[in-house]
């Protein structure tokens, strides 16, 4: 698994690779994850389930991916695919320059490549032309790739001008005993619990960035207050943004009705969420956007922009949708909050059909299928590649083919300096002699020491 986005950084992505790689462990896998260092976090390190993760050094540009270098990571990289004798180069996010170089070197190594998207991007600026462009150049030659929603896979396809039949989807997914509702919370179906109330919290969880919708969340929170005096809004996250919403709060005089949190780990969001009835989204474009379902697994209400794969997410008496726009918000905002306080349905009943509906274990067995299928297909050869990246554009064919070139030549370079056959190959994580350790609880007595060097 590869990718500029994983832990200690937060969001989607991260929670994807994380748990998706715990399940792949479950089933048998040797899973590695391979990623930039984050502060003093680097070298290597083992997680939950001895999942071991790569922190490359790197230098970390803009939202915490590395600036694209396409050849500065070979020599590392090829270390890691030999040591740790990998099969399947899995990348994700295209907004990864990192990804995007594994994928690159992988293929010139001969190695087997999947590709997950989990964004949607547009085609009229600048910033996303370049981006489809490296995009196209880096499917045109991959086994197979995967969209969290159908609607990603729609994007994905035009943008990359793929095959449908090379792409599957296959959504996100949580761990729902993670994210229950308040046991201690009154029973919902008395009504008069709800007009007894002092106030109805809204929580929203994000990334205070503009592509989440935050100047729309600026312009309906005034809005919302002075409509419903009962009302408070609990905000997580943080971002360039979050100096708007300050700025709000002062202009709007509701410091005791907005309150912020700052950053919230993945471990804290459950008891954020049970602080509210109903939670907020306000994205301007989402593939799927997982904190949804987070949030309907905790049995709040969910407002959301009618957005990307939002729609696909929940089924219709769970989400009140309402188009990217101030009025249509507050109105959904208001039908929400009208509804909660003739709320019917117990958040465990809701809780319980979201934990039918997304596991992570029915995600890993669908991708191990398309590990399956993609180490069934023969290796192209070179000219194969070629030809490929010829057809990626005028210009751009061409200088995708000199690119494909040099990497082979660079591989021919580095296994003559450091042949394959003297890399020391890793010993493999005793995961199932942990496990059996841990049922017995005597781990503390079967300590295992692994020296890792890069």
């Amino acid at each position: 698994m590869v990718s500029d986005f994983f832990y200690p950084n937060m969001g989607g992505v991260e929670s994807h690779l994380f748990h998706l790689s715990q399940q792949l462990i479950r089933r048998g896998h040797k899973v590695i994850v391979v990623t930039h260092a984050y502060g003093n976090r680097a070298g290597v390190r083992y997680v939950t389930n001895g999942l071991k993760v790569y922190y490359l050094p790197a230098w970390v540009g803009y939202q915490q991916a590395t600036p694209p270098t396409f050849f500065s990571f070979f020599p590392i990289m090829r270390n890691i695919f030999v040591r740790e004798q990998i099969d399947v180069v899995h990348g994700h996010q295209a907004l990864s320059p990192l990804c995007h170089e594994a994928i690159f070197h992988a293929r010139t190594m001969g190695l087997r490549t999947c590709f997950t998207d989990h964004s949607l991007f547009g085609f009229n600026d600048l910033g996303n032309v370049v981006g489809n462009k490296v995009l196209k150049f880096t499917l045109s030659d991959i086994d197979h790739v995967i969209c969290v929603s159908h609607t990603s896979k729609e994007n994905t396809v035009l943008r990359a001008a793929l095959n449908p039949q090379d792409v599957s989807v296959i959504p996100n997914a949580i761990a729902a005993s993670q994210f229950a509702p308040d046991p201690g919370a009154p029973d919902p179906n008395w009504s008069g619990y709800w007009r007894m109330r002092a106030q109805v919290t809204i929580v929203v969880i994000s990334r205070l960035v503009y592509r989440k919708g935050i100047d729309l969340l600026v312009a309906i929170i005034p809005r919302v207050c002075a409509l419903h005096p009962k009302v408070r809004f609990l905000i997580g996250g943080d971002g360039a943004k979050r100096i708007d919403l300050e700025q709000m709060r002062e202009n709007c005089l509701l410091h005791d009705r907005v309150r912020f949190i700052g950053s919230v780990k993945h471990h804290d969001v459950r008891n954020v969420l049970v602080q509210g009835q109903i939670f907020l989204n306000t994205s301007l474009t989402e593939a799927f956007c997982i904190a949804v379902v987070e949030a309907a697994s905790c049995g709040l209400a969910i407002v959301s922009t009618r957005v990307g794969g939002v729609p696909e997410v929940l089924p219709p008496h769970m989400i009140y949708f309402a188009q990217p726009e101030e009025d249509d918000l507050v109105r959904a905002v208001d039908q929400a909050i009208q509804a909660a306080y003739l709320k019917k349905v117990l958040p465990t009943r809701q809780h319980a059909e979201v934990k039918q509906m997304y596991s992570w274990a029915n995600v890993a067995e669908r991708t191990e299928i398309v590990y399956d299928r993609i180490t069934q297909i023969h290796t192209p050869p070179f000219i194969e590649r070629l030809r490929r990246y010829y057809g990626c554009g005028l210009w751009a064919g061409k200088v995708f083919c000199i690119m494909a070139a040099l990497d082979l030549l660079f591989l021919l370079l580095l296994d003559w300096w450091l042949p394959r056959e003297t890399v020391e190959i890793a010993p493999n994580f005793p995961t199932r002699k942990y496990k059996q350790a841990s049922e017995r609880g005597d781990h503390g007595r079967t300590e295992q020491r692994v020296v890792v060097a890069i």
